[in-house]
């Protein structure tokens, strides 16, 4: 559903600010009509990622190595 025009006004460099960084166009209405505030250049999904630096404490390299069997349950027949 598109924002009322009022909405936008009052709004407008928060919404200005949220199309440039989620790459998600909005719309509103005025005078009866439908509009659309879109980025020219839409950004990539991967540019939207967040940094999280630590998540993995430790050597990255660790996990490639380490014996998983014991952590897989799978009955075969």
């Amino acid at each position: 559903m598109p924002m009322s025009d009022a909405d936008l006004k009052s709004h407008f460099e928060q919404v200005i600010d949220d199309v440039l960084r989620t790459g998600v166009p909005v719309e509103f209405e005025r005078g009866g009509r439908r509009l659309q505030i879109a980025s020219v250049s839409p950004t990539g999904k991967l540019s939207r990622l967040v940094a999280r630096p630590d998540v993995i404490v430790g050597d990255p390299e660790d996990l490639v190595h380490m014996d998983w069997s014991k952590e897989c349950h799978v009955d075969l027949p």
